[in-house]
């Protein structure tokens, strides 16, 4: 692990994405929450809270964290994709990109898992799902001087 004992606690947010593509039928369910599991996004939510607050379980030299908000959102840019945003903030040592991108991650796997049954071909492969982008997008640190 980095060595932050010296580093003085500040506001941390980071913000990351990732898209999940899945046949346009899928996606129509998940809107019109018709997946025989449940509410996709709704579970999924949960899904990214959890991931989030794990993180430096998942991630051998991630330190824990104080996370004070996980902020999660859903948004259809084609017909056969949707893109998980996350953002998560915290007063801390360091910074919050890796629970932000753990959580689009997992987010994204549990969506996945959630709709397998209609992303299945006759063979049972997933020939049109697939899990892409996941990137931070934005991140942001306030110096101790300022409010």
């Amino acid at each position: 692990m980095v060595d932050v004992t010296e580093k003085k606690p500040v506001y941390r947010e980071a913000v990351a994405e990732g898209v999940i593509r899945l046949k346009p039928e899928t996606l129509r369910l998940i809107k019109e929450g018709k997946v025989e599991k449940g509410d996709v996004l709704e579970v999924t939510r949960a899904a990214v809270a959890m991931a989030v607050k794990k993180t430096s379980e998942l991630l051998p030299l991630c330190h824990p964290i104080p996370v004070t908000h996980v902020e999660t959102s859903f948004d259809f840019p084609s017909d056969d994709e949707l893109r998980l945003t996350v953002k998560v903030k915290t007063v801390a040592q360091t910074g919050v990109e890796m629970e932000a991108l753990t959580g689009v991650a997992v987010g994204l796997l549990n969506v996945w898992d959630m709709v397998k049954k209609y992303e299945k071909d006759a063979e049972g492969q997933y020939p049109d799902t697939r899990i892409e982008y996941i990137r931070v997008v934005s991140k942001v640190k306030t110096s101790p001087s300022s409010p």
